[in-house]
């Protein structure tokens, strides 16, 4: 890219240099290995925001553990729907990921994927209570078998016992544990695929996509300037994927189609306590979630989080909110600003009333000390100190606002795939489960976006994904069959659920496409 007035060429534009470009880069490579593929990323290394590993929890967002998946429902039920949903989700990227490794795309399991309990946790008497009822709720799932229920303060003192020490057990507690968990360094998952992509494509670093212009022939001029020497460009491309993160609402703006009017986004910044005393990082090997207060978010849902970042572990807690407007960590002052169109201002501005509770817990969390933080540490360790741990600054998120009747807006808490009509472009908006269901959300992008190669790509999907076009969740034999083969090559422990079955009789082999 010497040349600043020269067209460049290209069959697909990622923006982004994070999971979700890296993950639809490697899906295209694959697929259609004939078709040129050029990233471009702002920033000067691959997953430098959202995707970098501190953050976010790593958590590999299968509804094991998070309750936000697990509401309580009006008649004191629980609402295991979006649990499902959200792990089936999970099982595809964790088979993508196993047939990426046995087809020499990805390598060495254990530097981004590593297995580590998840737990909920809860206490007081309704806590207890309602766990219980999750556990008696999900246990039976096929997704979810192995899952325990522990009120025994004994065995909970076993199996965390920095939460134990120095806990009051008259008030009541509770645990669902399932030991098949994973923690996922998604940033170096993130290098690793885009290395693949830069087998045949282009990375490159360093680099801003300034404007979109569609073409008449339903193609785009994209505009991109080099950070470093100045040099601006234009490459041609057929299609167009905008995983900008925070920033793909801008892009999408730019761009002119119809479909990215009905979004807005309302920034919210995040901060972790990282632990810095390795004894108590020695001491805690599980991802422990708890509940949201009353009427707090389900982004503020506190969890203590083992980590295992380039084969070393360690521990962090929060999430602490806090509120900028910038879109992205790197962003700037203005982007809130800059995204308030004609088409959304009057959605956003309504959510302000109806989002109450959201506002409320922002404003807390803006007023909270240092000591105020410890002290929401000190439900999950009671003995905690403040010398033990930093604050750090986590990634930026940007909540979806979706326009909802012409004066209306809606928040939703959730990733949302947005595309043109004509399927030239699509990106990616919203936050959690967000890369964990990568490749699920890549596929959606591929099904939008050309309908007509997809119907031919079904074969070749079904090899990288046994279970593709079924659910897991309703066929256990299948399940366990994809488990196990994933569970062995991505070097994980292979027991979730049926002890029953010897590990001598356990298929380790790729399932045969469904």
């Amino acid at each position: 890219m010497s040349s600043s007035s020269a067209v460049v060429k290209t069959d697909v534009v990622l923006v982004g240099a994070g999971i979700m470009s890296a993950t639809l880069g490697v899906l295209i490579r694959s697929l259609q290995p004939d078709w040129s593929v050029s990233v471009f990323e702002r920033l000067d290394a691959a997953a430098a925001e959202s995707s970098d590993p501190w953050n976010n929890a790593g958590t590999g967002h299968s509804a094991l553990c998070e309750l936000n998946y697990t509401p309580q429902t009006a008649d004191g039920g629980v609402d295991i729907t979006k649990a499902i949903t959200i792990n089936e989700q999970f099982q595809v990227s964790r088979q993508f990921w196993a047939h990426a490794i046995e087809n020499g795309i990805l390598s060495n399991p254990s530097e981004f994927i590593n297995p580590i309990p998840h737990v909920s946790f809860t206490h007081g008497a309704d806590g207890v209570d309602y766990l219980r009822k999750r556990y008696d709720a999900l246990a039976g799932q096929t997704l979810f078998k192995g899952m325990e229920y522990i009120d025994d303060p004994a065995e909970f003192t076993r199996r965390l016992p920095l939460m134990s020490t120095g806990r009051d057990f008259s008030d009541p507690v509770a645990l669902n544990w399932f030991e098949g968990g994973t923690d996922v360094d998604f940033g170096a998952l993130t290098q690793k695929l885009l290395n693949t992509v830069a087998d045949g494509g282009t990375v490159n670093f360093g680099h801003s996509v300034t404007d979109l212009k569609k073409q008449s022939d339903g193609s785009w001029m994209v505009k991109v300037v080099n950070l470093r020497t100045k040099q601006k460009t234009t490459v041609h491309a057929g299609f167009v994927f905008v995983g900008a993160g925070g920033g793909a609402i801008h892009l999408l703006q730019k761009s002119g189609i119809k479909e990215a009017r009905q979004f807005g986004g309302f920034p919210v910044s995040g901060a972790f306590f990282r632990c810095t005393n390795p004894d108590l990082i020695d001491e805690h090997h599980a991802k422990v979630y708890g509940r949201a207060a009353v009427g707090a978010p389900p982004m503020s849902v506190p969890h203590l989080d083992t980590r295992v970042i380039n084969h070393k572990p360690g521990l962090l807690f929060g999430p602490y909110a806090g509120w900028s407007p910038k879109f992205l960590k790197e962003g700037s002052n203005l982007d809130l600003l800059k995204s308030v169109t004609p088409f959304n201002a009057f959605p956003i501005a309504s959510i302000a009333p109806k989002e109450f509770g959201l506002l409320k817990y922002l404003i807390s969390e803006l007023a909270a000390n240092s000591n105020d933080r410890v002290k929401t540490l000190q439900e999950f360790v009671p003995r905690a100190l403040g010398a033990d741990w930093e604050l750090i600054t986590a990634g930026q998120r940007v909540q979806v606002i979706r326009k909802n009747g012409a004066m209306s807006g809606a928040l939703e808490f959730g990733t949302a795939v947005v595309n043109s009509e004509d399927g030239t472009m699509a990106g990616l908006l919203g936050a959690s489960p967000g890369a964990s269901t990568a490749v699920p959300a890549m596929l959606d992008v591929l099904e939008r976006c050309f309908p007509r190669h997809f119907e031919a790509w079904k074969p070749a999907l079904a090899e990288m994904i046994p279970s593709f076009g079924h659910k897991l969740s309703n066929d256990e034999s299948l399940f366990r069959e994809v488990w196990d083969w994933t569970s062995k090559v991505l070097e994980l422990s292979s027991t979730p659920a049926d002890d029953s079955v010897a590990d001598d009789e356990r298929r380790v082999a790729a399932p045969t496409p469904v």
